[in-house]
């Protein structure tokens, strides 16, 4: 396992290359962190998936999920990943897109072994991360340094596997497009987030767009956005 491989990085989506390592149609799937539940609609609608139960420990966030109408077969619950509300061996698969690195560093041990307990024999653990490298990451540092957590989480990771929790099945390095129109929809995505406190003040708000409109052109900013995707899979016996 790598933290990064520069030489490795090749342009797909998340939910693209998890279609390409990993089959769950008809599965019964966990995702930890679900946030805004896109990938949780990709997980059904697109990849097939059976049955979703989606967590996220944002209260304002769950609170409107639980709003979304449109997505029979998955429910909404609210709680973190390291103290799982679901009884032994119950799923299939687990998700985890960029949310690892916000479970507190103390509790990331746990959450990996909460991920196995519920984890059937055979069963996949799949680990999307952002990776702290590249020009898109030097704007998110401005905004909010990640280099400690993200890095906590990948020892995590490696840790997880060394004392034979899971086994590493996949290591994959992608470079994720993303586009933004203009400053407000930058600023929509990345500053009103509710599940971090980022505490901005006016002139910290103004750095942040500063360094943003270094990338505007007239049609918009375009950024590449490196991700490790890590697909683990527990033991058969």
């Amino acid at each position: 396992m790598q933290l990064n491989a520069p030489d490795r990085y090749h342009t797909a989506t998340e939910i693209d290359t998890v279609a390409e390592l990993i089959d769950i149609r008809g599965a019964r799937v966990l995702e930890l962190g679900c946030g805004a539940a896109s990938t949780t609609r990709a997980l059904v609608e697109r990849l097939g998936a059976g049955e979703v139960v989606a967590t996220e420990v944002d209260r304002i966030q769950h609170d409107k999920n639980l709003t979304i109408s449109d997505m029979p077969g998955v429910r909404f619950v609210l709680g973190g990943a390291e103290a799982i509300d679901a009884p032994d061996r119950s799923f299939d698969a687990v998700f985890m897109f960029k949310s690892l690195h916000h479970v507190p560093a103390h509790a990331m041990d746990q959450a990996l072994r909460e991920i196995h307990r519920v984890l059937r024999p055979g069963g996949a653990a799949l680990f999307s991360e952002p990776v702290y490298w590249g020009v898109f990451n030097e704007l998110m540092r401005v905004i909010h340094d990640e280099k400690t957590v993200r890095q906590a989480a990948f020892d995590a990771l490696r840790s997880a596997v060394d004392a034979g929790l899971f086994r590493a099945e996949a290591e994959v390095f992608i470079e994720v497009p993303g586009t933004y129109a203009d400053w407000e929809s930058f600023a929509g995505r990345f500053l009103s987030v509710t599940h971090t406190e980022l505490d901005l003040d006016a002139a910290r708000r103004e750095r942040i767009r500063t360094a943003f409109e270094v990338h505007m052109t007239p049609t918009g900013a375009y950024f590449m956005k490196p991700h490790r995707i890590d697909l683990l899979r527990k033991g058969r016996s």
